[in-house]
């Protein structure tokens, strides 16, 4: 009786049990496509479980009642749904992708970084150390890139069928007049800036934003590295250069040195060159950076460097002897003022004197001082998820004078531009970048207004799309501003780029047609500069980088094809300057043995067109070998243009061939770390 008893009393409790749980079941989906492994679950319960292959799930639940059903996937927002338990079965649920927040865009577009910076990421200062012909030198790691074109004479940065001097340099967002070094003609010069100095190296081929003026073609964003946390000391050595380096932390702030002396002497002994030194190339120069954290959101960094450089030569009867000296300070502030506003302000000055004796003839001399004050000033602000905006004033103040023969000058005049930034999402995957700079000249008394406007697609992290248009100006050269009796406009370009990029974990593949049309460039005109000249410039820029082939081997390749024509300067008609090469092509290998690494680079460039012809193309094979010694010390070895051609770089108005001082450059140096750093921190101060 007890037994019958007991087997009842379980059986309506089985029985009770049964009827109080309720089955809860659907389908979840994008709206197109069922989504696999989305978690559904009763919030405050244990109850629930993941999606089919078909987005399908089925469970069941004891709770009555009013409950809530969450879903969540990876990349998608949250699902909820409130509602009687009684109604939750065969739901059709339908997930929205999560929409990125503005402060997350990183637009890619037009732009290649080296090192700890949030864009597009390639090289960091090792390998522009480690890069084939670079020999640690930001500027020629930079032209292994796509868009950049090989002037072999001097060595400078020229974008997209631009000059030179349309290329601005920035240092913790403060123009630097002179970035680079000085040397005879048709010896390249280097950049004065070593990478590890700087913890992110943004280099814009064009698109930027309002921030950047007083660039046509391309800028260069370099943001030095933070406050240092310990106490740093490194020497390095090699046949033409020695470098000592320290840096001393405090609680709240760290002060580094840096000096560096470069000489050619020992080199020219044991390697012959073509030219006839009188005086071997020399440089002595002196770095020093103080940064303080007030607070985690406030620091203040302050950078000051020094160069002389001197430098002898003989030609045909005279003995061409060069001096310069260059200086260049800042001192930047950001910090958050609340309610979620940054500020920015910065100072800079730039100073760069430059002596020739027999310059042109014998007994001549060339004296020029340039100068430049920057004041800069920015508020930004993120308003929401979809909204992000900046807004800055600066002001250029410029003076230059030029002493030769019976040409002289004395110039001076200041630059006002403000600009507004706003950066919008229009959709969860759109996203638009409107700017607008305006800028003031004081010597033409004229407003420059600049509308530029980015519009990016960026369906996942591995896709991206881009837009760009753009109106840059820049002021003409010192020397054409005052033959003109300050009567010459700005210079002009309007930018037009597509931007298409692929980018997984091994390899990354970007491909951008671009078109610049250029106005009011200086055209020499019955002893004077007028701004008349005009140009253009359309091309195609490929980039692709892999990592898969085979282990530990990177394989790089940038191919470049140019076609620009313009109408300035002394040219008499329209047609190709002759800094531009229509087609540019770099492969590099680098393999990675563990403390050994190679590398093997080859770079192509077609001809120049020059008044009296066409030069050969150009054709370098470079190599280099890292050794890590141990965590303290590297020995770096590279060989420039191993196989040894003779490359022509141009001809001059006798028709003689422009060549470099040697065709092969050999390069062996040690980096020696004296404290608990890496050796390639030495001047990480």
């Amino acid at each position: 009786m007890k037994q019958r008893l007991i087997i009842s009393i379980l059986m309506l409790m089985a029985t009770c049990h049964l009827t109080a749980q309720t089955r809860i079941s659907g389908i979840v989906s994008d709206g197109r496509e069922p989504l696999a492994c989305a978690n559904v679950f009763i919030i405050g319960t244990i109850d629930g479980c993941l999606t089919d292959s078909l987005g399908r799930f089925d469970f069941t639940t004891t709770r009555q009642g009013e409950l809530t059903i969450k879903v969540t996937f990876i990349g998608f927002e949250n699902y909820l749904l409130t509602t009687d338990v009684s109604k939750m079965n065969d739901l059709k649920i339908i997930m929205h992708e999560q929409a990125t927040s503005i402060n997350e865009v990183v637009v890619t577009a037009s732009t290649f970084n080296f090192g700890k910076s949030d864009n597009f990421k390639t090289m960091d200062a090792l390998d522009v150390v480690m890069s084939g012909n670079s020999c640690g030198d930001v500027v020629a790691a930079l032209q292994t890139l796509p868009g950049t074109q090989k002037v072999g004479e001097d060595g400078k940065l020229y974008v997209r069928g631009g000059e030179s001097e349309e290329c601005q340099t920035f240092v913790n967002g403060m123009h630097v007049l002179v970035p680079y070094s000085t040397n005879v003609q048709n010896n390249a010069v280097r950049g004065r800036f070593s990478p590890f100095l700087f913890k992110g190296i943004n280099f814009s081929l064009g698109g930027y934003s309002g921030e950047y003026g007083q660039a046509l073609s391309s800028v260069l964003p370099m943001e030095t590295t933070d406050m240092a946390t310990s106490d740093k000391m490194g020497i390095s050595a090699s046949l033409v250069d020695w470098n000592i380096g320290g840096t001393k932390a405090f609680q709240n702030s760290s002060l580094g040195f840096n000096v560096d002396y470069t000489s050619m002497g020992l080199y020219d002994k044991l390697f012959t060159q073509r030219m006839d030194f009188t005086r071997p190339y020399r440089k002595l120069s002196g770095e020093a950076q103080y940064k303080k954290e007030f607070s985690q959101n406030s620091i203040l960094k302050s950078y000051v460097g020094y160069d002389l450089t001197s430098v002898g030569q003989h030609i045909d009867n005279r003995s061409l002897s060069l001096k310069e000296h260059n200086f260049y300070a800042n001192v930047t502030y950001k910090t958050n003022i609340g309610r979620g506003y940054s500020l920015f302000t910065g100072i800079a000055n730039s100073t760069v004197l430059n002596d020739i004796d027999d310059a042109q003839i014998v007994g001549d001399h060339y004296h020029n001082r340039r100068n430049e004050i920057h004041l800069k000033t920015e508020l930004r602000k993120v308003f929401s998820p979809v909204l992000k905006m900046s807004a800055g004033i600066e002001d250029y103040i410029r003076n230059s004078s030029k002493r030769y023969e019976a040409n002289e000058y004395n110039l001076d005049y200041n630059l006002m531009a403000a600009h507004i930034d706003a950066q919008v999402r229009l959709m969860p995957r759109l996203f638009l970048n409107l700017s607008t700079r305006t800028e003031h000249v004081s010597y033409i008394d004229k407003l420059q207004l600049m509308p530029r406007a980015t519009l990016s697609y960026i369906p996942n992290k591995h896709f991206q799309l881009s837009a760009m248009y753009g109106r840059y100006s820049q002021t003409a050269q010192d020397d054409y501003i005052a033959i003109s009796q300050k009567q010459l406009e700005q210079c002009t370009a309007n930018h037009c780029i597509v931007s298409m990029q692929y980018q997984t974990e091994n390899t990354v593949l970007r491909i951008e047609p671009y078109y610049k049309k250029y106005k009011n460039l200086p055209l020499y005109n019955t002893n004077t500069y007028t701004a008349d000249g005009y140009g253009s410039s359309k091309g195609l820029d490929v980039f692709l980088e892999n990592n898969s082939l085979i282990k530990r081997l990177t394989t790089i390749l940038s191919y470049s094809f140019n076609d620009s024509e313009r109408y300035y300067l002394d040219y008499t008609r329209l047609c190709t300057p002759d800094y531009a090469s229509r087609h540019n092509l770099r492969v590099s290998l680098k393999y990675n043995f563990g403390k050994v690494i190679l590398g093997l680079s080859d770079s192509y460039a077609s001809g120049r067109e020059f008044p009296m012809g066409k030069t050969p193309h150009y054709n370098s094979v470079d190599a280099n070998v890292t050794f890590l010694v141990s965590p303290k010390v590297i020995v770096y070895t590279s060989l420039n243009n191993m196989l040894g051609r003779t490359n022509i770089h141009g001809y001059d108005t006798q028709g003689k061939s422009v060549l470099s001082s040697r065709d092969r450059f050999f390069y062996i140096g040690i980096f020696v770390s004296l404290k608990n750093n890496k050796a390639y921190d030495i001047s990480n101060f």
